[in-house]
């Protein structure tokens, strides 16, 4: 046996290329050891998980590396001072080049929900790849008729008619299409601090300054975001919703086309709305002759727990609701869904999608529905969020640095700050213990305006023994500022 010191490991047995493993704690006391000698393991300790992670033989992290700076875009960033080579998923779980197991509490950036790799979305993926990768829409396929039919079983009122896009963006993008040609106005509004999308036009929706560019981004006005524990109002939703009926009034012709919000933003740091905001908001964009969409690409099929929709949680229903991520577990897959009526206004010309809806998306996101469903993920999301956030919160009690802890189900943000009463964000803080998470072996994203708040939106499969390492994890690490 191979004993490799390491400062922080899983201390689990682990195989690569044959040789078998023993990561040891930063002191060099092994897991095995301390149980030999009776002692308590140093390190908190991953939950147990029965698979072995294929050799890795490819590419070296830094060879990857080298590669992406010379052909990949330079705009794109990655996570983490050393970036992680992921070469291997199974459920909650992800493997680097060297074997070494991550608890994934980010999934992909909110799009992984049945779990990596699921084997009976992988079945179907696989075996509609081997009968009929492509034909698109212009000939007849049952598997994107079927999905269809099962996503518009899921929505409440007359939300029939699906069209399915490739992403988040897509979906967002074709939202507003619709509704500015069905209501033949043009003025949008969002609210600030939200993200739906990098096109130009659902960059000019998108409220934080950091993920637009200097192109035209016209026809949109923010609204303040009803934010509880930022914002100026608290959890009073009606008083930031008469700021949307004063945008109407001050800042366009009295006609809006429509207006969209994240139930709870994603990008921004898991920030729900506060209580009773969406029903004025709604009856105030419906006089004005627009049309409401909620921007469902991180909150829904059961993330939340409470609700399969995030906007059920609002007790509204809109007239357009878009998704992404998690309705294809990692696929390229987007939707949107909306009225009958609404829908109508994409024949006055014609609409076409290459990509949309073919039969190997279709096939995978049917497939999710179905695992979704019968692996209970919802009323699962509901029980491990509840427990996790306790948890958090009994870390919250111990750490004056963590100013908030929010959120529905496995929809999570954590967010830290240098001193509660002036809020001020702990962003160099909030870096510091991402990292050291990260080198005790958990992933979790981060966000939020001033990169202060961590978001925690794990596979739809996460335990409550994840949940227990994830708080120990970052028990640790704030020990250690």
């Amino acid at each position: 046996m191979l004993r490799i010191g390491k400062e922080v490991a899983n201390n689990v047995l682990k195989r690569r290329k044959g040789v078998e493993i023993l990561l040891c704690g930063s002191r060099g006391v092994s897991f095995a050891a301390a149980v030999e000698k009776k002692e308590t393991p140093i390190m908190p300790q991953m939950p147990s998980f029965d698979y072995t992670p294929q050799p890795y033989n490819g590419p070296s992290l830094d060879e990857i590396l080298q590669k992406r700076k010379l052909y990949l875009g330079p705009s794109m960033f990655y996570f983490y001072d050393k970036p992680l080579n992921i070469v291997e998923g199974k459920m909650q779980y992800l493997f680097d080049e060297d074997g070494r197991r991550y608890l994934d509490a980010f999934g992909g950036i909110v799009t992984v929900s049945c779990g990596h790799c699921h084997p009976e979305v992988v079945d179907a993926i696989v075996k509609q790849t081997k009968l009929l990768q492509h034909t698109t829409t212009i000939y007849l396929n049952h598997a994107v008729a079927e999905f269809a039919e099962a996503l518009a079983a899921k929505m409440p009122g007359n939300l029939k008619v699906v069209f399915f896009t490739n992403s988040g963006t897509e979906s967002n993008e074709l939202a507003t299409t619709m509704a500015r040609l069905y209501t033949g106005n043009h003025d949008m509004i969002s609210v600030r601090n939200s993200y739906h999308g990098s096109s130009a036009t659902t960059m000019g929706m998108t409220g934080q300054s950091k993920w637009k560019y200097n192109v035209v981004q016209n026809g949109v006005h923010h609204a303040m975001n009803p934010d509880p524990y930022r914002g100026v109002f608290g959890s009073d939703g009606e008083k930031y919703a008469k700021d949307v009926q004063d945008i109407i009034e001050f800042g366009t012709s009295g006609r809006v086309a429509g207006f969209i919000a994240e139930p709870i933003q994603g990008v921004g740091g898991a920030v729900e709305m506060a209580p009773g905001y969406l029903q004025p908001v709604y009856e105030s964009i419906r006089k004005a002759g627009g049309v409401c969409i909620s921007d469902e690409v991180q909150t829904a099929f059961g993330r939340l727990g409470s609700h399969y929709w995030g906007f059920e949680t609002q007790g509204v229903i809109p007239d357009i609701v878009t998704m992404a991520k998690g309705i294809g577990n990692g696929l390229p897959l987007g939707a949107v869904v909306t009225t009958p009526e609404i829908a109508q206004v994409l024949t006055q010309r014609c609409h076409f999608n290459t990509f949309g809806g073919n039969p190997v998306c279709s096939a995978g996101g049917h497939a999710v529905l179905k695992v979704l469903d019968k692996e209970k993920r919802q009323e699962h999301c509901a029980v491990v969020g509840s427990y996790l956030i306790n948890r958090l919160r009994e870390l919250q009690d111990k750490y004056e640095i963590i100013g908030d802890v929010r959120g529905k189900g496995l929809m999570i943000g954590v967010e830290l700050v240098t001193d509660r009463v002036s809020k001020t964000p702990a962003k160099e803080e909030t870096a510091i213990v991402f990292e050291k998470m990260k080198d005790l072996g958990v992933l979790v994203g981060k966000g939020g305006m001033y990169g202060n708040v961590f978001r925690i939106k794990p596979p739809m499969c996460f335990t409550k023994e994840d949940s227990d390492f994830l708080v120990e994890v970052m028990d640790l690490a704030l020990s250690k500022l």
